[in-house]
């Protein structure tokens, strides 16, 4: 054999061998990750004596897509809360973790850290999951690649405060329009409410900032989608959620909610929705002499055309849209000239 011909064997056997060896890589990247099954359900609790026994007996009552397990951060409860936990593990697949510090960040990673499942569900002691939240929700992880999914926060309401504090934050006039109050079309989001994680990405990003007080899951999603990410909205998953019930428990919210989403403001100014700054800028205009007579008047107009309330909770939506709209206004004001959250 010629030195020509063999060297032209040579040649084509390694051109054959890279070939295979570059597809081998382009499979392996490219290989579709086993699907998501198994199913771990964080929740932070304080105080959820009267709350806790039904929130963890629904979440067994949905429809599973593979093996479940319950973790519990438990508060410094000072009610019974802690006697409640233990009698569920006794009931169901329950963990148990400690958070000293009863703050729901820190709850939430202890709980993450302790989960063993690959997909992380959040959940709240005074939320209800939807009929087959969970399932659809894995289906959506599944098919879609993305690393956290959720959907609408449905607000209900049992006293007519209640109701009208509902129906605000279903209103572009109380809420402003973000999709997980309001509902829309399925597609990347922002943010969504609690949020369906890929266990995974969660570590990976670094869970939820323990300096945040509100707003951690805004600032935890931000993380995900700047790192390339993907956090998904679909209306067919609802939570039901019930909002504070009293004037002053919904003031101190909203006051609260500003303050920090503020912070969250200065952290990340150029993702900040221009919603955010329709409360300060009418406290601003308040403080300036802007007619409030010509505020309230909008606001009845709003309760006076709002479909399917009664009358007093129609006076009570007089009452629960300002102190929206102002608590969450001065909150944020202050915010803006609080402290730096990374200083």
């Amino acid at each position: 054999m010629s030195e020509s011909k063999a060297t032209g064997k040579v040649v084509a056997k390694a051109n054959s061998r890279t070939s295979s060896q570059t597809g081998a890589r382009k499979s392996a990247r490219t290989r579709v990750p086993a699907p998501l099954k198994s199913v771990s359900y964080i929740m932070p609790v304080l105080n959820e004596e009267a709350h806790l026994a039904a929130a963890v007996a629904s979440i067994f009552e949905q429809e599973q897509a593979g093996p479940t397990e319950v973790i519990i951060a438990l508060g410094p409860s000072t009610d019974g809360t802690d006697k409640v936990a233990a009698e569920l593990v006794k009931k169901y697949p329950v963990v148990l973790v400690d958070n000293p510090s009863g703050k729901t960040p820190a709850g939430l990673n202890a709980a993450i850290k302790a989960a063993k499942y690959d997909v992380v569900v959040r959940v709240d002691a005074h939320s209800e999951l939807s009929a087959g939240y969970t399932k659809l929700a894995v289906e959506i992880l599944n098919q879609t690649g993305a690393d956290n999914v959720g959907g609408v926060m449905k607000a209900v309401g049992t006293t007519d405060f209640q109701k009208a504090v509902a129906f605000a934050y279903t209103s572009r006039i109380g809420l402003g329009g973000g999709s997980f109050h309001v509902g829309g079309q399925a597609g990347p989001s922002d943010s969504v409410y609690l949020g369906v994680f890929r266990r995974t990405r969660l570590v990976e990003v670094g869970m939820f900032d323990e300096r945040m007080i509100r707003g951690q899951d805004w600032e935890l999603n931000l993380r995900i989608r700047e790192s390339g990410g993907l956090v998904y909205f679909d209306p067919r998953l609802e939570v039901t959620y019930y909002p504070r019930a009293s004037a002053d428990k919904l003031a101190k919210q909203f006051f609260d909610t500003g303050f920090w989403r503020a912070l969250i403001t200065k952290m990340a100014p150029g993702k900040a929705n221009v919603r955010y700054f329709i409360p300060p800028a009418l406290v601003i205009a308040t403080v300036l002499g802007f007619p409030v007579a010509l505020y309230l008047l909008a606001i009845g107009a709003v309760a006076a055309t709002a479909e399917g309330l009664s009358t007093k909770t129609r006076w009570n939506l007089m009452l629960a849209l300002p102190i929206m709209h102002y608590c969450w206004g001065v909150g944020f004001i202050g915010g803006l000239f609080a402290k730096p959250v990374n200083s």
